[in-house]
Parts: C-alpha cells; structure tokens; sequence
C-alpha cells in the first residue's frame, strides 16, 4: 500500500541525465512509496527499447538543428520531445503498480484544466479523438514504472519533421500524418503553459493517492551511479545498437505493434538476429535473438523455438502466436 508519496524535478533538458535520474529512481524507491518524476528534454527523439533508430528517426535534420536522439528502457514507439512537452513517470514497487490509478492522476490533472480527457487504445490519453499523452511501462528486479508525455505546445512541424512513422502505423490509427493523431492541449484550451500542467498533475497526485507529495531527498540518489547512467544513456551502443549483414527480413504489423526480424543465414543456419519492434513488451521481443541465433533457417523451427518464449499472459500468448506464424507463412529454408 503506498503510504508516502514524492515529487522529483529534473534540472536540465538534456536527455541522457533526464533518463540516467529516472533509472535511478527507479532504484531507489521504497516499500509503500510512489514517486512522480517530471522532465523535459529540448528537441530529442526518445525511441523505444528494441526499436531501429535509422528507422524511426530522420538522423541527418535531427543532427543538423542541434538535436538528439536516446534509447529508453522501456518498449512502445518512438516519440518527439521539446519544451513544449512536458514528461512524467510514476516509480513505484511491483506490488504497488497500479496503472490504471496511475493514468487517473494524469486524466485528472488534464481535467483540472478544464479539457475533458480520457485514456483510450492500448497507451495513449485523449482529447476529442486525438492523443495528448502516450504511455509507456517497465519493470525490473521489482520495481516498475510508468512513464510517458503530456503535448501541451510541441511544435508539431518538427515532430513531424524528425519522426518517421510508418504508413502502416498511421492506417491502424485512421490518420494520414503523425500531426493528424496527436494534439497540444493547447488546441483545446489556448494559453495554457507547462507550468500550469505541473502544478495539475501536483495536484491531481495528491488528490488520487489521499496524500500530500513530498520532495524527494537527493542524498538518496548515488552521484556515482547517477554519472555511470548518464555514459550508458549518451553512449553510441546503447542509442542505436549494431547493424547485422542480414539475408532476409521479416515485418508485420499487429494490433501489438510492429515487428522486424532480420535473419542473416549461413549453410541453412541462423548465425545472427536482430529484432525491432514498437510493442510494449520489450523483454519478449529483445529475448528473440538468443532464442533464433543457431537454429535451422525455415517456419518449422524458428516458430517452435518462439514457443519457448515465456507466456505469462494473454498479450504475451498473442504476441508468441503471431510471431510464430508469421516465421511458418513467410520464412522458407
């Protein structure tokens, strides 16, 4: 049950120390304790765990206005970051993981403004059909947390501009643009500043959990590891990974999001995988490689090496189900 309840502020726009202090965080909350954190990041590109950064993000423009790219923890798809924008994740113990509370504060925070919202899809809060908040979520050795964006004035140009969504993606959204899905809550209600949407979700915190926030004690953060984090979130292997000499590539798109396998094969053998993907699930999807790596090339046995793929829910099931016949229908040895 949680019995306290803090509030923690970044001091930069930088990514990479934004994203070191989350993990850090993430470390340090306690027993019956709920941390909301609040962030921004100046022109950044945040992509998900497993996704292809040379994909998802238009490098070259990006780079040429001063911008950056970095790699989160936690799975889902790839989003636009800027001043405009401000960032939240709920940190919390795996026993006290409530998403759907957690998403009432946000809701309510919004409602606060006077813009009716609600949370809708599989991540996403809406205002009149549009997204004003996705939504993302990890857990680790026990310790989860939840965290996303609020649009309140991003510049949508350059949304638009650095971020390369698929086609796909925007026909299962009904959209034709990237602008066309989401919102500033500006939209709804001129004027309204970041500060504002701060002390809302302040408020909207108490509110949910029937407590008074506290700040969070800094000395409970090791500088240390703080600067160790921020090497690993800056550092060019974590941002975009390795590139493989693949043979055949694989991409479907689900209800769960979209998946790319790339096999490279030698003498009918799987020597190498690399795997990409937008679903939220980032633990199943990044365990693929280990899984594919030295099996036989062909449907048969790369789906049933798929099958090993822990299964503790029916997402979980879904995902492993589509993956395996997708491997039977469209890989040939």
């Amino acid at each position: 049950m949680i019995e306290r309840i803090y509030l923690d502020e970044a001091g930069n726009t930088l990514p990479y120390g934004n994203l070191a202090r989350e993990a850090c965080l993430l470390e340090a909350v306690g027993v019956g304790e709920c941390i909301l954190y609040l962030w921004q990041n100046q022109r950044t590109v945040v992509i998900g765990r497993n996704q292809n950064a040379w994909k998802e993000c238009r490098m070259e423009q990006l780079e040429a206005d001063g911008g950056h790219l970095v790699r989160r923890l936690s799975g889902g798809g790839a989003v636009y970051h800027d001043l405009g924008n401000l960032n939240f994740t709920f940190l919390v113990r795996e026993e006290d993981y409530d998403v759907s509370r957690q998403l009432e504060v946000l809701v309510g925070a919004v409602n606060r403004l006077g813009i009716h919202a609600e949370k809708t899809g599989r991540n996403d809060v809406t205002v009149d059909g549009r997204k004003i908040s996705g939504n993302a979520f990890y857990r680790a050795d026990g310790h989860c947390y939840h965290h996303g964006t609020i649009l309140i004035d991003v510049d949508k140009a350059s949304l638009s501009a650095y971020l390369n969504v698929s086609a796909a993606k925007l026909r299962s959204k009904g959209v034709d643009s990237v602008k066309a899905r989401v919102a500033n809550l500006t939209d709804f209600r001129p004027g309204v500043t970041v500060e504002q949407v701060r002390q809302a979700l302040a408020g909207a915190f108490g509110e949910v959990y029937g407590l008074s926030p506290e700040r969070f004690p800094e000395e409970r953060l090791d500088r240390a590891v703080l600067s160790r984090q921020e090497e690993t979130f800056r550092s060019w292997d974590w941002r975009f990974g390795r590139k493989i000499p693949f043979t055949s590539e694989l991409s479907e798109r689900y209800d769960w999001g979209e998946v790319c396998l790339q096999f490279a094969v030698n003498g009918g053998i799987v020597t190498d995988v690399q795997a990409y993907s937008d679903a939220m699930d980032q633990e199943l999807v990044a365990a693929l490689p280990g899984l594919l790596k030295g099996c036989r090339y062909g449907g048969a046995p790369l789906a049933e090496a798929v099958g090993q793929l822990p299964q503790p829910d029916s997402g979980a099931e879904r995902m492993v189900q589509d993956l395996q016949r997708l491997l039977v229908e469209r890989c040939t040895g």
